[in-house]
């Protein structure tokens, strides 16, 4: 018989004592640990209006979190509740403020306003040319490499100078010519978007006293997953002020792989000694046994600031541990579960409601893990899809057209002058190319820049020189014309000649052995297309791809943001299906009722053996991978609202072998066989409520104190 627990909302006002806190505390630094299902976004959202309130002008806060989809659903719930004064907030992503500081001011380190941004795949083009490698392995694992140091605040010279082997000091080396490229190029990566910030900051005060005077408060949302540059720009953006507020929690972070660090946890009350620490504990989202669960797990970790989530939603079912003979066995089970909590709610429903299957994930630590489960659904017709899959924007066709529109705005940028060029084919060889990129690295130019020298027909035949002037000309023209084509309907007149133009459509069957394959993709170029002309029309948000009315563009302006858009938003729309996911890939998320899949030794936590360094450095090395992965599961287990199962397997697949499995050692420390403590939630809320009273007395004792001092003085 399953429990239904109560609504998860907060108090009817809207916020609780620990939030209330969070929101009214405005004069100076503030950290909100926020647990998991804690209220964060409330808590962001509800402080800007509080700001606004205050008097600080919309214009002067800004709000900063990670990912596109994050800003939008944070600009979203600001404007329900603030209503027109949010239109005037900075809400955006790191990167996404990055650009725009480096368009306003990036001249003062000699990029123009429209400077490029490279995607993945063109850095790892860019590194192999510049270490002369044709491997895309070793060229991404440079890309890796270089990415960590820049993270870090590292130049190629600081990165060569501290280089503690022969590899260090190549991979240093590509760097340094990796950098000559992107100024030649007028390009920047995304590690630059957070790098060239700080440098500006850091070393021009003109502009760093106007972007301060600009920040009257910042707040940033997911604090943990900062890294040590952005850090150093939250640092230069407020000032000696310090009006900030950072929202995060060191239990959640699980991003260390990509730079995120706990150390700028630790900074911040040594950096700020009259920080605010607020801990928001109250948890709106899980049940006590899951909660339960979750605070066994993560207890082993070292605490920066220690904090025990609780519930006011009730015991609700146990936890469950499911053991399995294989993988293919574990889907099979997966499968019988769903189907049986859907057949039980038909009876008896979370909230009187029949369980839809978007009410249902299955998370794991590995994409690859997906497989057994998509099989099984397939086969018991249930609807899903797999979170985290290949971006839109990856495909290779939208990869294509997105290389002509940054060449329209940047001609330096030599990564998407050579996909143009060469898609469609227009008779342009290797052998032109390379003349042309010898001729280029000869005399300093960019590729685009060598169409039109006079020296040229040098080292190129006429014929050559000719088509490559042909192809230079067109895109003059385009980007003429991009610069004039203003709205939606004119977006899409202009966006559908210049497909008939370069036929590309053509290009598509002709490279394509299946019609059916050929017919998907050029849909995928009309749905681009007719997105496009909506951001022209002002009918999509430039920044986060929320549906929104906001000003016509000239399809350059559009163009110019290309770059930091990773997915069509009305393809991420709510569908009714059920999520597969990794776990990293889940964070931030919720489902009433989760599967944790595959938790053996070895997968989670992943395979901690490390044969490099000293045993010391090992020691060290696998303690703080372990604890982050705790911290995964951790994540897992606080993403279920009603029902939690966690699977493990008896024998599991290793390569081409299978292996005896081991269940994952946090199964034990979530202490599903200790007697179940039942702790009273309403004695920890007056426990709560007592504090914030004696807090608030105290306070007013003091302001009392200093009254009279001053009245004596």
């Amino acid at each position: 018989m399953s429990s239904t627990p109560p609504s998860a909302t907060p108090p009817a006002h809207g916020l609780n004592l620990a939030q209330q806190e969070a929101v009214n505390y405005m004069h100076g630094p503030c950290l909100v640990l926020a647990g998991a299902g804690s209220g964060k976004t409330r808590v962001i959202t509800h402080k800007i209006g509080r700001l606004i309130q205050a008097g600080l002008p919309p214009q002067e806060i800004a709000a900063i979190t990670f990912t596109n989809k994050a800003a939008a659903e944070m600009r979203e719930r600001a404007k329900k509740l603030i209503g027109q004064p949010a239109r005037g907030v900075l809400i955006c992503t790191f990167h996404a403020l990055g650009v725009r500081m480096l368009r306003q001011d990036g001249e003062v380190l000699g990029l123009k306003k429209q400077f490029s941004i490279l995607d993945s795949d063109d850095v790892t083009s860019i590194l192999k040319d510049a270490g002369g490698s044709t491997d895309a392995a070793t060229a991404r694992q440079w890309q890796w490499t270089i990415s960590a140091w820049k993270n870090s605040g590292l130049n190629a010279a600081q990165a060569d100078a501290q280089a503690a082997s022969d590899e260090d000091r190549l991979v240093a080396r590509v760097m340094a010519r990796y950098e000559e490229r992107l100024t030649a190029y007028q390009s920047v990566d995304f590690d630059d978007l957070i790098g060239l910030p700080l440098k500006l900051l850091r070393e021009h005060d003109a502009v760093r006293d106007k972007w301060q005077a600009s920040m009257g408060h910042v707040l940033v949302d997911e604090y943990q997953d900062t890294n040590a540059t952005q850090y150093e720009v939250l640092k230069l953006l407020v000032g000696a002020r310090g009006r900030f507020t950072a929202v995060g929690d060191d239990d959640q972070s699980i991003y260390g792989w990509r730079g995120a660090t706990l150390d700028n946890l630790k900074k911040l009350p040594l950096d700020y000694p009259q920080l605010k620490v607020v801990k928001l504990e109250q948890n709106y989202r899980s049940t006590s046994a899951i909660l339960r669960a979750a605070n066994n797990v993560i207890a082993p970790n070292p605490k920066l600031f220690p904090k025990t989530l609780f519930s006011e939603l009730g015991e609700g079912e146990p936890v469950r541990v499911v053991d399995c003979d294989s993988e293919e066995h574990e889907a099979e089970r997966v499968v019988a579960r769903i189907q049986s909590l859907r057949a039980e709610g038909t009876l008896q429903a979370v909230g009187g409601q029949h369980k839809e299957w978007g009410d249902f994930c299955v998370l794991y630590r590995a994409n690859h893990m997906a497989k057994p489960f998509e099989k099984a659904f397939r086969k018991a017709q249930i609807p899903y899809k797999v979170s985290g899959g290949q971006s839109f924007f990856d495909r290779a066709e939208i990869k294509d057209l997105c290389s002509w529109m940054v060449l329209m705005v940047n001609n330096d940028n030599n990564a998407a002058f050579i996909r143009s060029i060469k898609t469609p084919k227009r008779g342009i060889g290797h052998t032109t190319l390379g003349a042309l990129s010898t001729f280029a690295e000869q005399y300093k130019l960019s590729l685009f820049e060598s169409l039109f020298s006079n020296s040229l027909s040098t080292v190129l035949p006429a014929k050559a020189v000719g088509s490559l002037h042909e192809f230079g000309r067109y895109l003059n023209d385009l980007e003429y014309r991009a610069r004039r084509t203003v709205g939606a309907e004119d977006a899409r007149a202009f966006l559908t000649t210049w497909l008939k133009e370069i036929d590309y459509e053509k290009h598509i069957y002709d490279s394509e052995d299946s019609e059916n394959v050929a017919a998907a993709r050029w849909t995928n170029v009309m749905d681009f297309c007719d997105w496009m002309a909506q951001r022209c029309g002002g009918q999509i948000d430039d920044t986060s791809g929320a549906v929104v009315a906001a000003e016509t563009k000239t399809m350059l302006e559009v163009v110019q943001t290309i770059a930091l858009l990773s997915t069509i938003s009305e393809r991420e729309g709510d569908q009714n299906v059920v999520t597969l996911s990794t776990l990293h890939a889940a964070k931030g998320l919720e489902w009433p009722h989760v599967v944790l899949a595959g938790v053996n030794e070895g997968l989670l936590p992943f395979k901690l053996d490390d044969d490099d360094g000293t045993d010391a450095a090992r020691t060290e090395n696998i303690a703080q991978r372990l604890e982050e992965e705790r911290r995964l599961m951790y994540v897992g287990i606080t993403r279920a609202q009603y029902t939690l199962a966690v699977n493990w397997l008896r024998r599991r697949k290793k390569g081409r072998d299978t292996v005896a499995g081991i269940p994952s050692r946090f199964i034990a420390e979530m202490g599903l066989d200790k007697a179940t403590v039942r702790e009273d939630p309403r004695e920890k809320i007056r426990a709560l409520r007592a504090e914030f009273a004696k807090r608030a007395a105290d306070s007013a004792e003091a302001n009392q104190l200093a009254e009279a001092a001053r009245d004596a003085g």
